[in-house]
């Protein structure tokens, strides 16, 4: 996320291209009849609540997709997080969910509104990650996710803003423009899955598919007061979720740290989503059965839990500290085994600059020559006791494949501590980010930086707690836990074992009914 990767994302681009908010949110009277307030309480039920509906024939599919349609029409001329829109094709699914339900047929998500984060081909619609002069280019197929998603029943009304190639904590570019966050307009939804979160937050749909590398799941999410979950990589399928114009693939894709999870605004849900999206692509030769181990306990109190919010390479605020922290405490209060530290604990240091070594070698393998070229340069011109995290982040970005198969060691190394600690511990808490969202910042990324309660970090350097579980290819869930004191978001990281998804999401399930979760923001309460 460094200049020479903005430089990369600026180039791609130009060669490839040779209403006032409602009464309601503006803080007016509200004049709803007692109907419109029925409706209104629907735009914050879970896919669950709404399924029972469903099925009950107390709402229709055609109702809850056209509800949603008008809620994006009324909202989201401000939030900009629907940014490709198929209402039409929605309403036709939806009319033909209600056609299944009328006879009996179920499905986990049939007639249930969803959006999708844009980087997702759906057959149909454009496919850009925000590169001016790609959106005419066909998407004729689904996304594997896409695809499950839909065989599962889902409707797809649209896909919702990132940033420019997925590269930033922020979600805009010069194609869709500007998402803004539920909670505060002049400040960032987060990146990249930044349009996916408004779009939950501001209720217009219970389910999201994103993208996650640095935190592209869990920043927005922490940002804007949903879940989140990073799935164990590897277990979600990645194909159909690439750069415009990349041709059709009939063999599975792997990308390294990389990930597609679901977006919700409770846990409950996200559980629901991971069960359609896992699994192994139907093009891998090895034809494996994807068996995800049940969680570890279903009582809060049987859960032994290592909280960590103080990292050696970022500082974080007090803000985000005090509330995991009050998290704990509530803990320890229900009878949980809580610990501070843990001998097993990786080296946090390590583990951060291995992390930050690899997904930089990741971005600069596609950059053209004569960006590489300069990097070359530049590394060659650092002094040898250079060690800052800018330094690392920039000798990795031209490592040889030597110098990966040893970087890559060292996570092996790092993957298999993390196992020794999880036979002592089931989840581990730490936080998403260093502060709640920032302010827009569309300044050249080189020079940007973060305060974190005074202290001046680097733009890039906020994603270092993100590390913990995306190095190792581990589950996260990310949740909502408070607001700060200026009214904003806060959320934590659950980190568990290799291929105990259910564990992380579970344990967030738990916390969710013990000590509440998703907030609505103040603009759009009904």
């Amino acid at each position: 996320m460094d200049e020479t990767r903005r430089a990369f994302m600026l180039a791609a681009g130009s060669a490839v291209a040779a209403m006032s908010l409602p009464q309601a949110m503006a803080g007016g009277t509200d004049q709803a009849t007692s109907s419109d307030k029925g409706a209104k309480a629907m735009d914050y039920q879970s896919a669950k609540e709404l399924s029972a509906l469903l099925r009950a024939k107390r709402v229709t599919a055609v109702e809850l997709t056209d509800r949603a349609i008008a809620r994006i029409e009324a909202y989201d001329g401000k939030l900009n997080a629907v940014v490709v829109r198929d209402f039409e094709g929605a309403r036709a699914a939806a009319i033909e969910a209600d056609k299944a339900l009328a006879r009996g047929e179920g499905g986990p998500l049939l007639g249930l509104p969803m959006t999708i984060k844009e980087c997702a081909n759906v057959a149909g619609l454009p496919t850009t990650w925000g590169i001016p002069g790609t959106e005419k280019i066909p998407v004729r197929e689904d996304a594997v996710t896409v695809g499950r998603l839909k065989a599962a029943g889902a409707i797809v009304l649209g896909k919702t803003n990132l940033p420019l190639m997925l590269a930033d904590m922020q979600s805009y570019n010069a194609v869709y423009g500007t998402t803004n966050n539920p909670w505060d307009l002049s400040r960032t939804p987060g990146g990249s899955s930044g349009g996916a979160a408004a779009a939950l937050a501001a209720g217009y749909v219970p389910l999201e598919l994103g993208t996650d590398i640095g935190g592209s799941l869990r920043i927005p999410a922490h940002f804007c007061g949903v879940f989140a979950h990073k799935p164990t990589h590897g277990i979600v399928p990645l194909r159909g979720i690439a750069p415009p114009g990349t041709p059709s693939l009939s063999v599975p894709m792997r990308i390294e740290l990389a990930v597609a999870g679901p977006m919700a605004r409770s846990a409950g849900d996200l559980a629901l989503a991971l069960d359609v999206m896992a699994g192994p692509d139907a093009a891998d030769a090895l034809g494996y059965k994807l068996v995800l181990p049940p969680p570890r306990h279903s009582e809060l109190r049987d859960f032994r839990v290592l909280v960590l919010d103080e990292h050696p390479l970022l500082p974080t605020a007090g803000s985000i500290r005090a509330a995991l922290d009050g998290v704990a405490d509530k803990l320890a209060k229900h009878g949980v085994t809580v610990a501070r530290t843990s001998p097993l604990l990786p080296d946090l240091a390590r583990l951060g600059r291995t992390f930050v070594q690899m997904l930089s070698a990741i971005f600069a393998a596609d950059y053209p020559d004569d960006i590489y070229a300069s990097l070359q340069s530049r590394a060659a011109a650092l002094p040898p006791y250079a060690d800052t995290i800018s330094a690392a982040r920039l000798r990795a970005s031209i490592m040889s494949y030597r110098e990966w198969v040893k970087t890559d060691r060292i996570r092996i190394g790092i993957t298999n501590r993390w196992q020794h600690l999880f036979r002592e511990w089931d989840v581990v808490l730490c936080p998403v980010m260093p502060t709640p969202a920032f302010a827009h910042d569309h300044s050249e990324m080189a020079g940007r930086h973060i305060s974190v309660d005074g202290t001046e970090i680097s733009y890039g350097d906020q994603i270092m707690w993100n590390g913990n579980a995306t190095l190792a290819g581990l589950p996260s869930t990310a949740m909502p836990i408070g607001l700060s004191g200026e009214g904003l978001p806060i959320g934590m990281q659950i980190v568990g074992p290799s291929m105990e998804d259910r564990t992380t999401i579970a344990f967030a399930e738990l916390i969710e009914r013990e000590f509440g979760g998703f907030v609505v923001p103040p603009a759009f309460k009904a």
